[in-house]
């Protein structure tokens, strides 16, 4: 059975994300080499990206710029990495509203979305179902136990105001499966497995 890996950072306070939305105040802790390189590490043991349609939206405005031009000076060796670790990663994107004909991206309707995840998940091959960002549709698989496990890197901020990483009180019991942190940042990563009911 494969697993959906919900990877976030937050704030030391537990923001997902500034008021409205706004993911820039996230940005400081970021750009930090732990950031990118956990997401490289997870890309690599995954074969599916799972995302709502504002945050597939917001990844493909960015990572594309990265590919086109890797060699340049704006982009750091982890950008690089995750670059190189994603091109293998097929897309699914769970929306009504979006319409995208690419070849490597699925797009899955929300009233079919459990039935089809749940499919994913039980499917005797293939890697793990890496989730980021995309709160609103992670919360309510959380919501639905479908999600396997969460690993959230805690930034060095306090916030203080925004949108909370959790919506509502999802029902989830969870053990620690690992903490993590790196000798150049000021992060830390903890990870959990999702007890299911």
């Amino acid at each position: 059975m494969r697993k959906i890996i919900v990877y976030n950072i937050i704030s030391l306070d537990g923001y997902h994300t500034g008021l409205d939305n706004d993911v820039s105040v996230m940005f400081p802790v970021m750009g930090g080499k732990a950031f990118n390189g956990y997401n490289a590490e997870l890309l690599r043991t995954a074969d599916t990206f799972l995302v709502g349609r504002v945050s597939h939206e917001l990844f493909h405005g960015y990572w594309p710029k990265v590919a086109e031009n890797p060699d340049s000076d704006e982009w750091t060796d982890e950008q690089r990495e995750m670059v190189q670790a994603g091109k293998s990663v097929k897309d699914i994107v769970v929306s009504d509203t979006l319409v995208d004909n690419r070849p490597n991206i699925r797009i899955i309707r929300r009233a079919d979305v459990y039935q089809q995840i749940a499919e994913l998940k039980n499917q005797n091959t293939g890697k793990d179902i890496l989730m980021t960002g995309s709160r609103t549709l992670w919360n309510d698989l959380l919501a639905h136990d479908l999600v396997d496990e969460l690993h959230l890197m805690i930034g060095n901020i306090v916030l203080g105001e925004g949108v909370p990483v959790f919506a509502g009180k999802p029902p989830a019991s969870l053990r620690l499966i690992g903490v993590r942190s790196w000798e150049d940042s000021e992060n830390i990563l903890v990870r959990y497995e999702v007890l299911h009911k």
